[in-house]
């Protein structure tokens, strides 16, 4: 959909990438550091001033005590952490993994790689919180790993304590792993984000992953961390060390100098964002689509139904010739037998200027 966003000239509301830079503190860190020559591998784990600043934020934001020498590894974003845990793990056929439906789409890419089994919990249309009893019925015995995206892409919800302490539960039940992937912490929106590992009886059995990207608009930089208890945590960096064993030298100190601005930074990033969250909701709204108003991460879910959608696919291909704006249908998070169940769904990225999110809201009205 980028691609098609580039050849058409259309706004590009489908990948979740921010449009402005991050906070200066941070850009500069990463220009020292090049100048004075943090451009060699670093150590294994991470640096270890990175690791010390994730072992402070994790202390300093929901009072979880880490140890930066053990607890805690550095890797090429989220993406690389999901993988290596992921491959780390699941053994093979025989071991599941249940993830919330639809998904982020590396979730079965990896899980099919580590040649593993995934179930699925759906999410509803429209506040997108599972059904505990689904959920039941999805942990068993088999279950590996459940694993958590919260906030969640693409549906932006925020998942409630009950549907956290039900995870907890299940996981104890059938001895399975948590894993849960946080990089949207601090972008939610009048709700709290509450790490599953800060639940009672969850830490010993969770692996915590973030990074800097969305945090600090810094995507391309691809600094994510993976922290927890480290027996886990040593199986994740024996695999981490054969995918891509360190990466982004000079942009670790600076998102170690991110990770210690000031709580109005923090705070600061998500009313920001919850404004744009707003202007694409109402645009979206003046348009004719139904809106899911979500409660965290970059995205807003919309139904096209009412401007006579039918398939959210062949939606999101026309969208670019007929509005100029490019949008991801939601059925491209979903497994072939739930497709139905999101068939006029799309996936519109927030995280763009004001007057970018004004300008494609006039150019959907016209879909009307």
């Amino acid at each position: 959909m980028s691609a098609l966003a580039a050849r058409t000239g259309a706004i590009n509301l489908g990948q979740g990438f921010p449009d402005e830079d991050g906070p200066a503190q941070v850009l500069e860190a990463a220009r020292d550091a090049i100048a004075h020559g943090v451009n060699q591998y670093p150590p294994g784990r991470g640096i270890q001033d990175l690791r010390q600043a994730i072992a402070e934020h994790q202390q300093r934001f929901y009072s979880l005590h880490l140890d930066p020498d053990r607890d805690v590894i550095v890797t090429a974003g989220a993406t690389e952490a999901i993988a290596a845990t992921l491959l780390a793990l699941l053994d093979g056929p025989e071991d599941e993994v249940v993830v919330f439906e639809p998904y982020y789409d590396e979730y079965a890419a990896c899980v099919a790689l580590a040649g593993a089994t995934m179930r699925t919990v759906p999410l509803r249309w429209p506040d997108f919180q599972p059904d505990l009893e689904r959920l039941a019925d999805a942990v068993t015995d088999r279950t590996r790993i459940i694993l958590v995206n919260d906030p969640h892409n693409p549906t932006g919800a925020v998942f409630s304590r009950e549907v956290l302490d039900e995870v907890v539960r299940l996981a104890h039940l059938h001895d399975a792993i948590i894993v849960t992937d946080e990089v949207y912490e601090h972008l939610t929106f009048g709700v709290p984000h509450v790490p599953i590992s800060t639940l009672p009886g969850a830490g010993e059995r969770t692996l915590t992953i973030s990074s800097g990207g969305k945090t600090f608009s810094t995507t391309g930089w691809k600094i994510g961390w993976v922290s927890g208890p480290a027996e886990l945590v040593d199986a994740v960096l024996t695999v981490k060390q054969f995918l891509t064993y360190v990466n982004g030298a000079p942009f670790q100190p600076a998102i170690a100098t991110g990770l210690r601005l000031g709580r109005d930074f923090f705070d600061g990033i998500a009313e920001t964002l919850r404004h744009k969250r707003d202007v694409l909701v109402e645009g979206l709204r003046a348009a004719g689509f139904g809106v899911s108003v979500p409660d965290g991460s970059y995205f807003v879910v919309a139904d096209a139904a009412g401007i006579g959608a039918t398939d959210a696919a062949e939606f999101c291909r026309a969208l670019p010739d007929r509005a100029g704006v490019v949008a991801i249908p939601l059925t491209a998070f979903a497994t072939p037998e739930r497709r139905a169940d999101y068939a006029t769904l799309v996936r519109f990225a927030a995280c763009k200027r004001v007057e970018v999110l004004e300008e494609a809201a006039s150019r959907l009205a016209a879909l009307g």
